[in-house]
């Protein structure tokens, strides 16, 4: 430990302090050692975004290991004067270096009382190695480099710079009209080239990537209309809302751009599905977006119209602490307990966008180890996930194919995308009775429908009950602005006892409604999971195994409640008491309990 060098320091400051694990520790050195030397990140940033480690907790320590003080915006008075002050120096700064200050969340605060010429600078991490770069440009003889909190200094700077509509900046950059001439003409590609490259289409589609995601959208919906329209629409907390209509602009021309920016595409193919990627770096993150292009009918049969959807994949939100992921009541301890297993199947199913996958990947990197062979196949893959090996599916090697190849590629950990077929579902329940832990998603309902849905691929019984460690059932409900929500009037608390909660219930908790404000999107802010955990007990397996034509859902269900399962309704009804949803929502997120 002599040697041991400042950077090693800092990351057993903050094993000492209980901020992190000594397996965290040793994975984000070894992440720090693989990077290129040039643009090797420092230890503080891997923790905070490989393993989502609170930044406050993190740079506090580090700001105390090199001597920096520590300045706390709450007690500065952040006045108008003083947002002007900061402003100028802000201004003042090449375009480049301004791009720097906000990726790097640096700000200029004042001068320092006792030395009138030392400004003083305040940053949330003030190792960061851009720091002097920007720095020298405020053209200052000293200036001095204080921590202070993220969550404080992005108050400062929304102020400074207000976050910007990307998209309403770039497009006043030139004129989007397009001449379509027409109408019944067809298209001609080179006018169509022409006109794109004279318009700022391509700053309206890279405009749109870069809003939704600093407004922290899930999908983007481009989608043709008749009379030259395209609507553009944002998915933010599960709910699709307008952003923009395009007028006066060929809808197969925005289109074009669309797949010009995106890899795997075909341009001129407008009569079959496609999918695509797109990279970009956006506030100094390297973002991913998955492009699924359909072709549609319109009442315009003489245009061949297709309909985009842009997927937003941030590994930012990646969430690898399965601590986080929410988990409630019996949930918590059954999920642990199953994915400790040497072996079994962990399935999560729900719909489309209930984040079955974030679950899945959170289990994962509980039991990722250098000891093990994790595969995933996944089709397509979305996140990296350090540690595993993700196969890669294409022309060559369809998902059948790698699901078949999987059992000769020696695997102790496998993760397949989605049970879509027998096949599959035969081949990770023949790995889980191997000795290998699968894990796994399906799209059903309920979690004791997953039974059923196994038994009808034509699965036997036996299977199931013995390769099956748990079923997950999960949904997404919008959580409250804390902002604006308000508690709910005495009159409709009978509505509360009519969903099922006690009058116990209603003295001993508070219960909120939805109102809405400037911060939030119709009273809600995020969201939150709820949860429905079939653990496969011995009792469950019995019903299973005496199933004769059908599986008798109701007295799995049954004996599920009896074993401690919370339903989806009652994990949302939590929700509830703990004032992070309304009922409205929860209404419209579960079904009735028989």
């Amino acid at each position: 430990m002599a040697d041991v060098d400042i950077t090693d320091k800092i990351g057993y400051t903050l094993l000492k302090k209980g901020i992190i694990d000594y397996e965290t520790l040793e994975k984000s050195l070894k992440i720090k050692e693989s990077e290129d030397k040039k643009n090797r990140r420092n230890l503080g940033q891997i923790l905070v975004t490989d393993f989502s480690i609170d930044h406050d907790l993190v740079f506090r320590e580090v700001a105390n290991l090199y001597a920096f003080r520590e300045i706390y915006l709450n007690d500065e008075v952040i006045d108008d004067q003083r947002i002007e002050f900061v402003k100028r120096f802000v201004e003042a700064l090449p375009e480049q270096q301004r791009d720097t200050l906000i990726q790097t969340k640096m700000m200029p605060l004042k001068f320092d009382q006792k030395q009138p010429d030392k400004l003083i600078i305040v940053s949330a991490d003030p190792t960061d190695r851009n720091i002097p770069t920007v720095a020298r440009n405020f053209g200052v003889k000293k200036y001095e480099v204080c921590f202070c909190r993220l969550k404080d200094l992005q108050g400062l700077m929304e102020k400074v710079i207000p976050p910007q509509n990307e998209f309403l900046r770039l497009l006043e950059e030139a004129d989007v009209q397009i001449n379509t001439g027409e109408e019944d003409a067809a298209i001609d590609e080179e006018e169509l080239e022409a006109e794109i490259n004279k318009s700022a289409l391509v700053n309206l589609i890279e405009g749109c990537i870069v809003e939704a995601v600093r407004r922290d959208v899930s999908d983007i919906h481009i989608l043709p209309a008749e009379g030259n329209k395209t609507h553009f629409m944002f998915r933010v907390d599960g709910n699709l809302a307008l952003w923009h209509t395009q007028e006066g602009t060929l809808p197969e021309a925005v289109l074009a751009v669309v797949k010009d920016r995106s890899k795997g595409v075909d341009r001129f193919e407008r009569e079959m599905s496609q999918d695509g990627f797109i990279q970009r770096v956006i506030d100094g993150h390297q973002m991913r977006f998955r492009v699924s292009i359909m072709p549609i009918v319109t009442t315009e049969f003489k245009h061949k119209f297709e309909s985009v959807v842009i997927r937003v994949l941030d590994d930012r939100k990646v969430i690898t602490d399965l601590n986080k992921l929410g988990l409630q009541g019996p949930a918590k301890n059954f999920f642990h307990k199953a994915i400790n297993k040497p072996q079994g199947i962990i399935i999560l199913t729900g719909p489309t966008g209930s984040g079955k996958s974030t679950t899945l990947i959170a289990a994962l990197y509980q039991v990722i180890d250098p000891t093990v062979n994790v595969l995933t196949i996944e089709e397509p893959v979305e996140y990296i996930i350090r540690g595993a090996r993700q196969l890669k599916i294409g022309p060559k090697m369809s998902f059948e194919q790698s699901i078949r190849g999987i059992l000769r590629h020696d695997p102790d950990i496998v993760l397949v995308g989605e049970m879509r077929d027998k096949i599959t579902a035969e081949t990770a329940i023949k790995l889980a009775n191997t000795g290998h832990l699968v894990f796994s998603t399906l799209h059903t309902n309920d979690a004791p429908s997953a039974v059923a849905r196994l038994y009808k691929m034509g699965i036997e019984p036996f299977l199931i009950a013995y390769a099956i460690n748990i079923i997950v059932a999960q949904r997404l409900i919008r959580t409250l602005c804390n902002f604006c929500k308000r508690p709910i009037e005495d009159d409709v608390k009978p509505d509360f006892i009519k969903f099922g909660f006690t009058e116990e219930d209603m003295k001993n908790y508070t219960f909120y409604e939805a109102v809405g404000c400037e911060k939030c999107n119709g009273g809600y802010k995020g969201r939150a999971a709820i949860h429905e955990a079939l653990y496969f007990s011995k009792a469950i397996k019995n019903i299973i195994l005496n199933a004769g034509e059908k599986v008798d859902e109701n007295a799995i269900r049954d004996q599920a409640s009896k074993d401690g399962m919370w339903t989806l309704r009652r994990s949302g009804m939590e929700r509830m008491k703990e004032g992070k949803s309304t009922l409205e929502e929860v209404l419209a997120t579960t079904v009735e309990e028989d």
